[in-house]
């Protein structure tokens, strides 16, 4: 089932349920993909795109999240915690270190990559792979290491 009618099904089951919280969320996404579609000037958005969204999404809220602990503001970090579990409902299932770990060293063997001065051509050889299942911090941190 794709992601927008997924998001779709959930968004009448929190309307029953008056989730606030959870239909705001979806509200919120769906209009970043409606926005997506019309800026690629398609009807709907592929599973990837959808995805890239997602991530897009998910990513906003972890950088808040970041600042508003910084700035001690508590009353925001769990809203935003709890925006951030809703979304990734809707994410594929997150590699493990081991899985994402076997998947680098596979990567830079195919692009036969020597150094640090290969990590260009890893990542993107590397990136549309792992694309909604790592963080794209972690699997640069595991290419820099494995290039080293």
């Amino acid at each position: 089932m794709a992601i927008v009618e997924l998001l779709n099904q959930d968004m009448k089951q929190a309307m029953k349920d008056k989730d606030k919280v959870k239909l705001g969320v979806i509200r919120m996404v769906k209009a970043s993909m409606q926005n997506e579609a019309i800026k690629l000037q398609k009807d709907a958005l592929s599973e990837e795109e959808e995805l890239t969204v997602l991530a897009r999404e998910l990513k906003q809220r972890k950088d808040s999240l970041h600042e508003f602990k910084e700035a001690e503001r508590e009353d925001l970090v769990s809203k935003l915690e709890d925006e951030i579990k809703i979304i990734q409902a809707y994410m594929p299932e997150q590699l493990s270190d081991e899985e994402l770990e076997e998947v680098v060293v596979q990567t830079i063997e195919e692009v036969q990559a020597q150094s640090k001065k290969d990590m260009g051509k890893v990542m993107s050889a590397l990136m549309p792979k792992v694309k909604g299942k790592a963080e794209g911090s972690r699997v640069n941190q595991l290419v820099q290491k494995n290039l080293s």
